[in-house]
């Protein structure tokens, strides 16, 4: 018989609660994992392409800046476990690692499967107990202090500690169904407004889905503030019904129209439906507040590394190089072929025109259309897409150094069901880790 005192529960068989399993058990505790789905880890799985950027390799400063929502709240649990831990403990577990472009991070094989693996074999070392297709229903308290979990076959598990890493509402379809913002709930925490994050962008243009296909890189992405919506008009956001009533009776300023609300260069691509790719990605996560405030503008700049002026210039040679030829056959050397059509189009230059004929008007378009070739976006991808549910239990309510409710004992809630975000780049990951293992290390020791 386990004595109850020393038995850890922890709820989710994800990055977050691997790892508190993990640092509990090496602190001699009985720890027991429940995961209601088949198999650990099916999001780790699917993350970075199945590869699994399981963390970034640069300095501390630039983690916290790529944090977008509550940095300071990770300041005790990142410096406690920081990046550099988490590229340790993978590697001291056997699973070698490398570093690739932006300082991510990924297993030298490519294969997420080996993260898995590497977590789930140190967990069977330790003695921790797995329970696989086991779905925790609520969390049992008495008199302020937790004392178990139901399980849905209608048994009672008693504990004297339970983790909550369940996870958010991103990929549904891998069991992030929101089961840890009601476990919040039933003991009085408050659940920020939740979003799909890190998603792709849906764009009103029919022109777009001609570019499906098409990746860009070393482009610059400007998003700024278009007219302001009205309630009428509002883009549907995924949200919870209590989310709609919170907004209800609240005014909000007014978003000056022209402003810029993003900026960002790098890599897109082109989908049958709009963008995506890393640019885009992040933007999503910066822009989600705005978008039933006002027109969302999307600019791309196709040459961002040349001025207005710049580009007349390269232009100006080209068209001496093909002065005798038709514009639409001048600009091979300057676009993909896929974006040529477009931009003669935008341009209004006919395209059996001389380049000779091009008058200086005439060119100064053709400059404005690569330099500020614009969109109007339709809305965010969903949650059967995001990378990471942006919002979630409040994070004034939970103890940053240890991940403990402060509304009732002996529950630690970790992972991406607190109200924690970040960019891409293996940035979320490193939030499950150092927020697992502060919670794992604590528990252990309380």
């Amino acid at each position: 018989m386990v004595n109850v005192e020393d038995r850890i529960l922890v709820v989710g068989g994800g990055a977050a609660g691997m790892i508190a399993a993990i640092m509990a058990a090496r602190k001699k505790k009985k720890v027991e994992l429940y995961e209601k789905n088949e198999k650990l880890g099916k999001k780790i799985y699917i993350t970075g392409k199945g590869r699994c950027n399981i963390t970034n390799a640069s300095d501390l400063e630039n983690i916290f800046a790529n944090i977008v929502t509550n940095s300071k709240f990770m300041y005790s649990s990142l410096y406690s476990f920081t990046n550099e831990d988490t590229i340790k403990f993978f590697e001291e577990l056997g699973l070698k690692t490398k570093v690739e472009r932006g300082n991510r991070v990924f297993p030298v094989s490519d294969h997420s499967s080996d993260v898995i693996s590497t977590l789930e074999r140190e967990m069977r070392n330790l003695g921790v107990k797995i329970h696989l297709n086991t779905e925790v229903t609520c969390l049992h308290e008495n008199a302020g202090r937790v004392t178990g979990i139901a399980l849905a076959n209608g048994s009672f598990v008693e504990g004297s500690a339970v983790i909550v890493a369940t996870g958010g509402l991103s990929y549904p379809s891998t069991g992030s169904t929101g089961d840890g913002y009601r476990f919040a709930k039933e003991f009085g925490h408050e659940i920020t407004p939740r979003y799909p994050s890190l998603v792709s962008i849906h764009l009103q243009e029919e022109y777009a889905k001609e570019l499906q296909g098409l990746s860009l890189k070393n482009i610059e992405v400007t998003v700024t503030a278009g007219e302001a919506k009205v309630s009428e008009t509002k883009v549907s956001v995924p949200e919870t019904s209590e989310q709609e009533q919170e907004k209800k009776g609240k005014k909000k300023k007014k978003i000056p129209e022209g402003k810029e609300l993003y900026r960002a260069f790098g890599e897109m691509l082109f989908t049958h439906f709009g963008v995506s790719g890393p640019v885009i990605l992040s933007g999503t996560s910066i822009l989600l507040p705005y978008l039933n405030e006002c027109e969302l503008i999307f600019h791309l700049d196709l040459k961002p590394a040349l001025s207005y002026e710049q580009l007349d210039a390269r232009i100006l040679r080209d068209f001496e190089e093909y002065k005798n030829k038709q514009f639409k056959n001048s600009l091979e050397h300057l676009l993909p072929q896929k974006l040529i059509g477009i931009i003669i189009t935008l341009s209004e230059i006919a395209p059996d025109k001389q380049v000779n004929a091009i008058t200086k008007e005439e060119r100064a378009r053709l400059v404005d259309c690569l330099k500020n070739m614009t969109f109007h976006i339709a809305r965010f991808g969903g949650y059967n897409e995001a990378v990471v549910t942006k919002g979630g239990i409040k994070v004034k309510e939970i103890d940053p150094t240890t991940m403990e409710s402060k509304r009732i004992n002996g529950v630690y809630f970790v992972g991406e069901v607190l109200d924690l975000d970040a960019l891409t780049g293996g940035y979320n990951l490193q939030i499950a880790w150092s927020t697992g293992v502060a919670a794992g290390r604590a528990v252990a020791e309380n």
